[in-house]
């Protein structure tokens, strides 16, 4: 609808200024390479993760919130984008054409009702992405207090990495069939122009989601650049 179609165009452009204004690839004084994320990416995610939640409580200002989200998490997916092509060569234009991929394939078995959405099926998903999100939770605290380190398998691309990362992106995938569902019983319920900037909403945040996990999932395909 117009509204997810704004919201996205609000998206791309944060992304495209993330993208634009980074310079991920930093030098430490030794000469060796430095990588990370600038203050406007870290803000960008703050204030997105905070949006969030607000708008579970005030689904009514999704008109409001809904583009301002977008723009500001836009910015953190663009940033982050650019320093993971710094790292690896065309793993962006990868993860987005998997990311579109993915969308069309669940969108078609929707509408095609070869997976129907059923009680049983919201249930399952659901119970599963709370379950990636507390392990998300835990692992972040785990890593903030014993290091980046003490939960390599997440960034590794070891079978167990790699495993988990489909996985997660499997659940993300579902996610869409939940939020076309949504959007389809909303507009058989008739409701108004407030709903369907909540479902743009949901729908956005499940794409970055599935995009963000495939464009971590790790680095098959893609070659390193190899700083030094």
């Amino acid at each position: 609808g117009v509204a997810f179609d704004r919201v996205l165009v609000y998206g791309l452009a944060g992304a495209a200024y993330g993208w634009i204004t980074s310079d991920p690839v930093a030098r430490n004084l030794d000469g060796s390479p430095q990588y990370g994320l600038p203050m406007a990416a870290w803000v960008g995610l703050i204030i997105g993760f905070g949006l969030s939640i607000l708008l579970m409580f005030k689904p009514h200002l999704a008109k409001i919130i809904g583009p301002i989200y977008a723009v500001a998490e836009g910015v953190f997916v663009g940033a982050l984008s650019k320093m993971y092509e710094s790292l690896w060569d065309g793993i962006v234009v990868q993860a987005a054409g998997a990311t579109l991929g993915v969308f069309f394939v669940m969108l078609f078995l929707y509408r095609t009702r070869i997976i129907k959405v059923t009680e049983k099926l919201r249930a399952v998903v659901t119970a599963a992405t709370l379950g990636v999100m507390v392990f998300y939770g835990v692992a972040f605290v785990i890593r903030l207090f014993a290091g980046s380190d003490s939960v390599s398998f997440l960034s590794s691309p070891s079978l167990l990495g790699i495993g988990f990362s489909v996985l997660v992106a499997g659940i993300a995938a579902f996610n869409l069939l939940l939020d076309f569902d949504f959007v389809e019983r909303g507009a058989k319920q008739g409701l108004d122009k407030n709903f369907e900037w909540y479902a743009a909403f949901g729908l956005l945040v499940t794409l970055v989601w599935l995009y963000l996990e495939l464009l971590r999932l790790p680095y098959t395909g893609c070659n390193p650049r190899g700083l030094t």
